[in-house]
């Protein structure tokens, strides 16, 4: 039994020596410089010029300026004590169509993020896929269409055999519930398309991207990496007696259709079953499933919040959400009769609960459906409304949030879970996709004129921490 204070803020924690702290960023909310050295364009390129679809009508164009301040960047990292760095690849930089030529500008350039991260001692963790798909692809039908999946293979092959000799760790795809059920179903996400049939095709390529990715890995990468992939797995929960049918919903079309296949060889019946209006999956041909289901190193897992969920009253016919655009129903589908309830404070800007005890359910979940898979946090963090004052950014509540939830990955640990390491997202307030501008999740801040950059408090806490392995008092 794992024991500690009720309100997960226990002191002086100490961590294994092998436990990896690091950070976590991602090539469109970082990088700018969107049309330089040969980049082509991304679905996020234009989805972020669709009037109304951003925040302000903000765009990635500059974003926190990485690309022009790569060298000072990776000095941060390194003054933060940062054991490992999780970076994506902007596919469209390195192979502007996302078939063909490839761009020498663009693999140099992250030659020099993988390099320069060696030589600070920083263990590169490369993601492959952060939903920035290129918009050459989206043209000839997007995720829904297998073509795409099949270039995203021979993607993988060639970073493979470019970086393959220098990267610890491979990571397929980022959330791809978002790229599929946001971009495709609830539109609030690049390319902006609502069908919910295209979302289960998007989903079932993704998950193919994924299988033949590692396979491709698998044949070119000599150095023996780890070969992972990220799922922001949904920490549910049931409120009144439809409850537990509505948590089964989310879960099988919100988690099971990517642990279903990728960790167990086959989608799940009752999602099947659920979504049988919708499609006959006939997509699916023989030999995928078994093509998706490759053995992993690591299982990465992003968690920020939990959700209360029942099914909606038919006599009523009101549904309730929480309000934020991510759980609307066009995202879920099979499942459009699931409502979102609110739930007790306190909160993110985001509007997020901020609950430890949820990463507790849903690692300890995933732990033991899956005994013998080591796991990893790939993205835990919040965002406040940050401002510097005499030079300073005084994030108590971000601080208190951090270790909160290090106490909670330590009780996980305590209780034998196979956690390899926690990523803090994210280094650097950034380009926070329909947000625009407006949430600022880093531990560092950045003035987006200047794009200077300043450490928060919760930089220097996060600092200690991984320099000691010790939670800070």
């Amino acid at each position: 039994m794992v024991k500690g204070s009720p309100d997960f803020r226990d002191s002086g924690l100490e961590f294994p020596p092998e436990f990896v702290f690091g950070s976590a960023t991602a090539a469109y909310q970082i990088e700018g410089a969107a049309r330089e050295d040969g980049r082509g364009p991304s679905v996020w390129d234009t989805f972020s010029r669709v009037p109304g679809k951003v925040a302000n009508g903000d765009t990635g164009d500059d974003a926190c300026d990485h690309y022009h301040r790569l060298d000072a960047d990776l000095d941060l990292m390194e003054s933060l004590n940062l054991e490992s760095y999780r970076f994506s690849i902007s596919w469209s930089r390195v192979i502007p169509d996302g078939t063909g030529a490839v761009n020498k500008a663009g693999l140099d350039f992250y030659d020099r993020v993988v390099d320069g991260l060696l030589e600070r001692g920083i263990t590169p963790t490369l993601t492959l896929y952060h939903w920035d798909l290129p918009q050459a692809l989206e043209d000839k039908g997007g995720w829904p269409a297998r073509d795409t999946a099949l270039a995203f293979a021979e993607y993988a092959r060639r970073m493979g055999e470019r970086y393959g000799d220098r990267v610890a760790m491979w990571t397929t795809l980022n959330e791809p519930w978002c790229a599929s059920h946001l971009g495709y179903g609830a539109g609030v996400h690049a390319p902006g398309r609502q069908d919910p049939a295209a979302v289960l095709r998007a989903a079932h390529h993704l998950n193919l991207a994924h299988g033949l990715a590692v396979s491709a890995l698998r044949e070119v990468v000599r150095n023996d990496p780890d070969f992972s992939v990220t799922l922001n797995l949904h920490a549910l929960r049931p409120s009144g007696p439809t409850g537990a049918e509505a948590v089964r919903k989310i879960d099988a079309v919100g988690n099971r259709i990517w642990t279903g296949p990728m960790l167990s060889g086959a989608y799940p019946e009752d999602l099947l079953a659920d979504t049988a209006g919708i499609t006959d999956w006939s997509f699916v041909l023989d030999g995928d499933l078994a093509a998706i289901h490759q053995p992993l190193d690591v299982l990465g897992v992003n968690y920020y919040s939990t959700k209360l969920v029942r099914l909606r009253d038919p006599e009523s016919g009101q549904r309730v959400t929480s309000g934020n655009a991510i759980v609307d129903g066009d995202a879920w589908p099979g499942a459009g009769d699931v409502e979102f309830l609110p739930q007790p404070g306190p909160y993110t800007s985001m509007g997020w609960n901020i609950e430890p005890a949820g990463l507790v359910e849903l690692v300890g979940s995933v732990a033991a459906a899956y005994p013998g898979l080591p796991l990893m946090i790939t993205e835990n963090g919040a965002a406040f409304d940050d401002v510097v004052a005499d030079g300073r950014v005084h994030d108590a509540e971000r601080v208190d949030y951090l270790r909160r939830h290090l106490t909670a990955v330590h009780r996980l640990l305590e209780s034998g879970v196979d956690l390899r390491g926690y990523f803090v997202w994210s280094l650097l307030d950034n380009f926070e996709w329909a947000y625009g501008y407006d949430k600022r999740f880093g531990v560092v801040h950045v003035d987006y004129q200047t794009f200077a950059r300043t450490k928060k408090d919760s930089a220097l806490w996060y600092a200690e921490l991984a320099r000691t392995h010790r939670l800070p008092d």
